[in-house]
């Protein structure tokens, strides 16, 4: 059987369809990156926010034509959105063979079993994680699921729970997996990386986690995604300041910086604490880049609410800033509020933020231009294209390597930075290579990990 997958959303979905189409290969499964010829479509789906949900509806409806074309025997569903919109999903796409929520995934392959589409004894394993992308030198590693925050804005707990870590243990052997298969930089991701640990009560937070990762795998670059300020602790700054191998990089969301709107947004930071957390952060990791999220148009900002986010914004000078406008999501807080802040306005706010944090951004990388940099090499295509420790796969931007042509995917260079483009893209020359990748196996047979079953994982 020829299996289609697409994955939408965060890189926490991409870390889970890699999981499925692993234990789908188990039984027979082939994957083909051509729609066109799959026998079987499963579309990981994601409710974040509407434009996300278009996406997976779209994605959905593209799967049931080439269903009704005949080229295609079963489409399936999965994930987050169909966690929370199933009835309406059922009533709108009769084509569709099988939905099936985040919580339920137990259920894939016994369903297609059921169907005839896959076998029913398992083959030979690839691997816990089937990789299907052009860059195997960037993985992610999920280290816990769900989430015990109550932001008014965001539907995540309703569509993943609370928040539950993954075993220590588990996590590094996983790690282990993802460098055999030829992984040089782990992305840790979670809803919130600093609550990693708290739950278990085994005596294993966020630091003891990058401690073992450092100590057990030789992975050389280890960055951090998606922490509360409020998780930040010294004893995590100290752990990153004292090994080279964890990226002086915080992915931070904060949301805004008007105490009203945080407030109402039932975030637990305020405008001091963040300000505090991010001045002790430089104090500790002088070189740290610091990546935080904005939200505009939350119900009731003020023109005044704003204005503060953009005079924070310009005294804190982040890095990079991803910012969204406010969209109401079904069964959250804040969908009980009367969303009176007018769609124009709120575009108008996003470019007006974007707008300041290019300008920031820039002058931000000035002060890398004509110093040298580590970077790591991505791909040769035109010219080598990389990132800097202070860029972040797929969301920081690029650094074209001038004299890296030669050079693997994956490879660690020197090299000093010529200058900065206008869309932040950099401009580097090679210096010298620092560490080349070896020759990843062409095939990787599974490690005795995790033991359990799609979707289950770290329950």
């Amino acid at each position: 059987m020829k299996l289609g997958f697409i994955t939408l959303g965060c890189d926490k979905n991409t870390v889970d369809s890699e999981r499925y189409l692993a234990q789908l290969a188990d039984r027979g499964a082939e994957y083909t990156g051509n729609l066109e010829e799959a026998q079987v479509i499963v579309i990981n789906t994601c409710g974040f926010i509407d434009a996300a949900k278009k996406e997976s509806v779209d994605a959905i409806v593209q799967a049931g034509e080439l269903k009704a074309a005949g080229s295609c025997l079963a489409v399936v569903a999965v994930g987050c959105m169909v966690e929370r919109h199933r009835q309406e999903l059922q009533d709108a796409l009769p084509e569709v063979d099988l939905f099936l929520g985040s919580s339920e995934m137990d259920r894939l392959l016994p369903e297609l079993q059921a169907r005839g589409l896959i076998d029913a004894v398992p083959g030979v394993h690839p691997g816990v994680r089937l990789f299907t992308g052009d860059t195997p030198h960037i993985r992610y590693l999920k280290i816990s699921e769900g989430c015990d925050h109550g932001c008014a804005f965001c539907a995540i707990p309703l569509m993943r729970g609370k928040h539950r870590s993954f075993a220590l243990d588990d996590v590094v052997r996983e790690a282990q997996l993802l460098e055999a298969q030829g992984a040089r930089e782990l992305n840790l991701v979670a809803q919130d990386l600093a609550h990693y640990g708290r739950d278990r009560r085994d005596g294993f937070t966020l630091p003891e986690l990058l401690e073992a990762l450092v100590k057990e795998t030789s992975v050389p670059w280890l960055r951090m995604l998606y922490l509360y300020s409020s998780g930040i602790t010294p004893r995590l700054l100290k752990v990153m300041a004292k090994e080279p191998r964890i990226l002086p990089y915080l992915d931070m969301p904060m949301q805004h910086a008007s105490d009203p709107v945080l407030q109402r947004m039932r975030r637990p930071e305020r405008r001091h604490t963040i300000r505090d957390r991010v001045a002790r952060i430089r104090d500790v990791v002088p070189d740290v880049a610091i990546r935080t999220t904005c939200i505009v148009g939350f119900p009731g900002e003020t023109d005044a609410d704003f204005d503060q986010l953009l005079e924070f914004l310009e005294e804190i000078q982040f890095e990079r800033v991803g910012a969204f406008t406010y969209s109401p999501q079904e069964g959250t807080h804040a969908a009980s509020m009367v969303d009176d802040v007018p769609e124009s306005v709120k575009r108008i706010r996003l470019e007006r933020l974007m707008e300041l944090q290019r300008q920031i951004t820039a002058e931000r990388y000035e002060r890398f231009v004509g110093n040298p940099a580590r970077v790591m090499i991505d791909r040769i295509a035109d010219e080598p294209q990389g990132r800097a420790a202070w860029q972040a796969d797929d969301v920081d931007g690029i650094a074209y390597v001038q004299g890296a042509e030669l050079l693997a995917p994956g490879t660690i260079v020197d090299a000093v930075i010529e200058g900065i483009e206008e869309d932040i893209d950099v401009r580097a020359t090679l210096l010298r290579v620092v560490d080349a990748p070896a020759a990843p196996p062409t095939r990787v047979r599974a490690l005795p990990v995790m033991g359990t079953s799609i979707g289950s994982f770290g329950r």
